[in-house]
Formats: C-alpha cells, sequence, structure tokens
C-alpha cells in the first residue's frame, strides 16, 4: 500500500499525478477486496467507482464541495480517500463505521443514503440553501442509472431543470442497479451512449469557449454555444431527454479512466448552471468473479478472496429462496398468480419464477410507488398480484397501500421480505416499522409465519383469499430447515394458536420471535414461573377470542415482536385490553423508539434483549420488580 498508506484526506491525493492515481487506484480495490470478503458488504458497486470517485475528490474540494451519493452503497471508496481508512476494517461491524454514507461519521457525507433515487433532490436542496446565504462551492450529486429509474430521481431531475441552479449530476452508469436494468430508460441511455459523436463535438465546442479570456466570453458568444450544439444535435441526435429536461449533457465518459474524468470534471466545473455528466462504468471492476457475477457480488457476507465463493455448504435455505420456491409451485397450478419486483428479483427469490413465467413475472426497477400501484391495476381484471419488496423499502409506497389499494379493498399480496432487524447492512435496512405502518390501514390482513411451513400456508392463504389485501412479513436468514407438509392449509383469518399452556404469565409472540418466546417459556419455567405461549401469527385483526380466553388468571400478559413497540403488534393488544376494560399488567418487548445501529444480527438482538435469554430476563425482572 505505497499510496494508499499516505492518504489522510482528499488534499493528499492532489499530489499525485496521473500514473500515481491508478496505483492508488489499485490500492484502493485491493483493501476493498478483502475487508469484504472477510466482513461481507457491497463489492461490485464500490469496485465500479473507484476511479471515478479518485476524479471527483482530485478535482474538487470536499468537504466544502459537497458530494452526494445515492443509496451510497458504492461508497467505499470514498470513505478511504476521506480519513476512515484506519477504520475500515471495522466495516458495518457494531461500533464501526457504516456501509453507507451517514453525516455523524464524517463531515465528508454531505447526506445520509441508503435507499434509492434520493441524491438529486438532496443534493438540488443543498443548492438552494448554498444560494440563500450568498456562498459559491460546487454540489455534486453522483446516481447510478439503475437509481435513475426512481420516481423521486426524475423529480429531482424535473426540479433541477425548471431552476436552473449550478449543479453536477454524474450518471453512473453500470446498466445494473442490484439485478441488470430493465426499462425504457435503459435502452434510451444505450442509445445515446452508443452515440458519442455528438457528444464529442459539443464538449469541444464548450471546451473552446471555456479557454476564451473571461473579458471577451459575453452571453452573446455562450449564446452561439448553445446555438451550435442544438445544431449538432438536430443534425445527430434527434432528440435527447436531458437537453429537453434544462440540462447540459456531457458524454459518454470512459469512467474507469483517471486522466480523461479529471480532464472533463476540470472543465465542466466552470459551467455554471444544470450539467449532467454520463460516465460509463464497469460493475465489479478489477476483480473477476465479480465482473463475471455483480449480481451476487452486489451486496453478500463473507467469502474466499481468491475463488470468490461463499461457504455455504449444508446450510438451509433463507426465507427468500423458499418464498420463491413456493411461488413457482403455487404458479404452476394458477395462471392467475403474477410475481412483481422492484429491481430486485434475487434478492426477493424470484429468479426462478422469473425463468418459468416470464410473461407472469414483472420487474419494474426502483420504483416501489408504481410496483404498488401496477398491482392494484392488475387486481381489478381478476389477476392475483404478488408484490414482493424488502420492508424497509415497501415504506417508501406508503400512500400507494393506503390509496390505490386499501381504500378500494384490491386483493392485492405483499410479501415483505427482510422484515425486522437485518444486521450489518443497519438503520436504513432494517424493516423495523412494518407492522405498525400496515396495521393501522382499514382494510388490509397482517400476518408473520413463525417458520417456513407457516410461510407456505400463509402464502397459499393469501392467493386463495380474494376479499382484500394481504401482507405477509417474514425475516432475513435461513429457515429452520423443516420438511414442509404435503398438504397446504388455509388458516382461517384472525386465528391464533395456543403452543403452550400456563397459569402465570401470558406471552404473545409473533414471527420470528415465536421460538425465541418458546425458549424463554422453557427457561422462565426452572424459575418458577409457569408460562403460556400463544403464536398470533395476525397482527391484524387479532384473535380476540383465544387471547381473552388465555388472559383468564395470569398475572402478566407480554408481548413479542421484532418490530418498533411504538405502533406495533404489542400496541394493539394493549389497545385490545382496554378496549375489554381488563386491568392487566401488559410488557411489551420490542424494538425501543430509536434507530438501531448495524452489526451482526444475533449481537443486536442479544443486545436489545430479543433473544430467549433476554425476552426470560425481562418477564422475570418484571415480575420481581411487581413482587
Amino acid at each position: 500500500m505505497k499510496y494508499l498508506k499516505n492518504i489522510d484526506s482528499p488534499a493528499d491525493i492532489k499530489k499525485l499525478d496521473t500514473q500515481e492515481l491508478k496505483l492508488l487506484a489499485n490500492e484502493i480495490r485491493e483493501m476493498i477486496i478483502d475487508v469484504v470478503s472477510r466482513k461481507g458488504g457491497h463489492l461490485a458497486p464500490s469496485l465500479g467507482v473507484i476511479e471515478l470517485t479518485i476524479a471527483l475528490h482530485y478535482v474538487f474540494d470536499a468537504p466544502r464541495d459537497k458530494i452526494v451519493w445515492d443509496v451510497g452503497h458504492q461508497a467505499y471508496a470514498h470513505k478511504l480517500l476521506t480519513g476512515r481508512k484506519k477504520n475500515f476494517d471495522t466495516l458495518r461491524q457494531y461500533g464501526g463505521i457504516s456501509g453507507f454514507p451517514r453525516r455523524k461519521e464524517s463531515e465528508y457525507d454531505s447526506f445520509g443514503t441508503g435507499h434509492a433515487s434520493t441524491s438529486i433532490s438532496s443534493a438540488l436542496g443543498i443548492v438552494a440553501a448554498r444560494e440563500l446565504k450568498g456562498e459559491t462551492f460546487k454540489v455534486i450529486a453522483v446516481i447510478g442509472d439503475g437509481a435513475l429509474t426512481g420516481g423521486l430521481a426524475l423529480e429531482g431531475l424535473n426540479n433541477a431543470g425548471h431552476l436552473k441552479k449550478d449543479i453536477m449530476i454524474v450518471l453512473n452508469d453500470n446498466k445494473m442497479s442490484i439485478a441488470k436494468n430493465v426499462g425504457a430508460f435503459r435502452r434510451y441511455l444505450t442509445k445515446i451512449s452508443a452515440i458519442p459523436t455528438y457528444h464529442k463535438l459539443r464538449y469541444d465546442v464548450w471546451e473552446l469557449i471555456n479557454k476564451l479570456p473571461h473579458s471577451i466570453v459575453g452571453e452573446e458568444i455562450k449564446e452561439l454555444g448553445h446555438k451550435i450544439g442544438d445544431g449538432l444535435k438536430n443534425l445527430i441526435v434527434p432528440t435527447m431527454l436531458f437537453e429537453e429536461l434544462g440540462f447540459e449533457y456531457f458524454g459518454p465518459v470512459d469512467g474507469h479512466n483517471i486522466s480523461d474524468l479529471i480532464d472533463i470534471f476540470s472543465n465542466i466545473k466552470r459551467i455554471r448552471g444544470p450539467k449532467v455528466v454520463h460516465v460509463i462504468t464497469k460493475k465489479g471492476k478489477g476483480y473477476t468473479p465479480a465482473e463475471g457475477d455483480p449480481t451476487r457480488f452486489h451486496g453478500l457476507g463473507k467469502f474466499n478472496k481468491s475463488t470468490g465463493l461463499s461457504d455455504k455448504a449444508n446450510e438451509p435455505p433463507s426465507f427468500s429462496k423458499v418464498f420463491g420456491d413456493i411461488m413457482v409451485e403455487f404458479a404452476k397450478n394458477d395462471d392467475k398468480i403474477v410475481a412483481i419486483s422492484a429491481a430486485m428479483p434475487t434478492g426477493t427469490g424470484l429468479d426462478d419464477f422469473a425463468l418459468q413465467f416470464p410473461d407472469r413475472f414483472f420487474d419494474v426497477g426502483i420504483a416501489e410507488q408504481h410496483a404498488v400501484t401496477f398491482a392494484g391495476g392488475l387486481a381489478t381484471e381478476g389477476i392475483k398480484p404478488v408484490v414482493a419488496i424488502y420492508s424497509t423499502f415497501l415504506q417508501r409506497a406508503f400512500d400507494q397501500i393506503i390509496h390505490d389499494i386499501c381504500l378500494q379493498n384490491l386483493p392485492v399480496i405483499f410479501c415483505m421480505d427482510r422484515g425486522g432487524l437485518v444486521g450489518e447492512d443497519g438503520p436504513t435496512h432494517h424493516g423495523t416499522f412494518d407492522f405498525s405502518y400496515l396495521r393501522m390501514i382499514p382494510n388490509i390482513v397482517v400476518m408473520a409465519p413463525k417458520d417456513e411451513i407457516e410461510m407456505k400456508d400463509m402464502l397459499f392463504t393469501a392467493v386463495n383469499y380474494g376479499k382484500g389485501p394481504i401482507a405477509i412479513r417474514y425475516p432475513r436468514g435461513k429457515v429452520f430447515g423443516l420438511t414442509q407438509k404435503k398438504v397446504t392449509k388455509v388458516i382461517p383469518i384472525g386465528k391464533g394458536e395456543l403452543l403452550k399452556k400456563g397459569k402465570d404469565v401470558l406471552i404473545i409472540s409473533v414471527g420470528a420471535m415465536v421460538y425465541p418466546s418458546i425458549d424463554a417459556a422453557k427457561a422462565l419455567s426452572k424459575k418458577g414461573i409457569n408460562a403460556a405461549v400463544i403464536n398470533a401469527r395476525f397482527i391484524k385483526p387479532l384473535d380476540e377470542t383465544l387471547i381473552k380466553k388465555e388472559m383468564k388468571g395470569k398475572k402478566l400478559i407480554v408481548t413479542v415482536e421484532e418490530n418498533a413497540i411504538k405502533g406495533g403488534f404489542g400496541s394493539a393488544i394493549l389497545e385490545f385490553v382496554q378496549s375489554i376494560e381488563e386491568t392487566k399488567n401488559v410488557l411489551n418487548i420490542g424494538i425501543p423508539d430509536r434507530f438501531i445501529e448495524q452489526g451482526d444480527l444475533n449481537l443486536l438482538k442479544k443486545k436489545l434483549g430479543l433473544d430467549s435469554n433476554g425476552i426470560a430476563k425481562k418477564i422475570s425482572g418484571y415480575i420481581n420488580g411487581k413482587k
């Protein structure tokens, strides 16, 4: 690490020549591969923007100039160049540095990220604030072509073009979001990438104008430059979306050629107004396994960096994989079942479904709002749409769930992957609010399985329900390895199950917290506390009959959920207890009223008291405190 060891801030890279910057890029690439192979993380996205990151920090003066990253999973090189090299080995670990930009972590992180399509809007807000304060720093938004499919990004583009303020948007075009990009915008970018003649001529015109002395470059000269550009555009490219939106467009540029990037950024930063620089990169650049399979190397756990292989032998499959297998099985017998993904066919386990039923699979891109309303349209015509989206990303479609689905009582099925804590991806990805934001909406049924067998029964229930919307929430991680039953059954809506009888305490648990609650009950019995355990299954509607029956004679009612306590499942139980005018002590166990940091999933659960020992300890402590 001849060069990287001497880099403590972006100022240090300005001392290097072009050849030394190339060697620095190789060292950064080597360190990222080494750390991610041992800790897990987003490898392919970060490898694809190393040269781009170096060029941006070389030309611009962060933190005075603001670089805003979209999603942020590609910002590992940015972290290494901005004073976090010594702590990089703690990436995504509890108490370590985040896998995404975070304002409280560094002054170089201009805006916190984790979800897609936010950079243009946030950067434009920074630009507007700069104008209000009379300051002159530069603002650069770096956005991938995948994130550009999101409605928020297009809203930001529209407003930026209208305001005509000085902002630079770097479009990182690698033809990928997480999976291969889809849609009309992808075709458009491919088209303009294939016709560089216009962009080269146009850039040469602007470069010539910029080299003229400022004393003679007046509005007439600038207007002439625009007219020449328009003439070239009309001659070679009939329509240009970015220019019609009000942006000066430059590119495409080789995103791995540091000298070319430095040259174009140095020249374009002197041009005022909204600008788009179109950069072509390769996801996974410089690491053969990641270049060959960028989808698998988008975000992954530990792996052997020599081979690129993960050690997953004899492990049970993930909930996502089991969900995908169940979908294929059901779809073979029901041609009305369709699957919808928001740019995550692999992450949600739907790859096999997409291969077997290509006409019944819809990847809408990073557009969760569209995915939900699109599903609503399908449902009006008797189709059974299954919308598979991570819990944290479904939040983005909250209004569509209310207005377009639940208000019309349309039978759309929401399968919420990564419900609850997700581990090292941290607070932007924990799915800890879905019980809360769904259960308050009329007409929707919300349920969570305790294991893969119950998940299959719940999905079978959902596709045969047809009376309105249903949401099924399941966790990240491996299933229990249970053998599926030969006969799948419909679960009566709102019907829970009593798993263990007891006379002292009633534990009402749901989803991934059911088995830890059973183990907690066993631990409590050793302390002389006899606890009953209910698997609620449903967050909405509750099995009020079962709960009321089992409440009788109990000293304490305990709710256990892997969701925010505020407004969650436990709140539903409290509301029910109050409605029947029962005077009962109720202990809610769940996610406290704060954002939870990143870290190993088991470690987080232990610290939050959501493992079996923690649950037992909280219950016994509450009872002893009352005594």
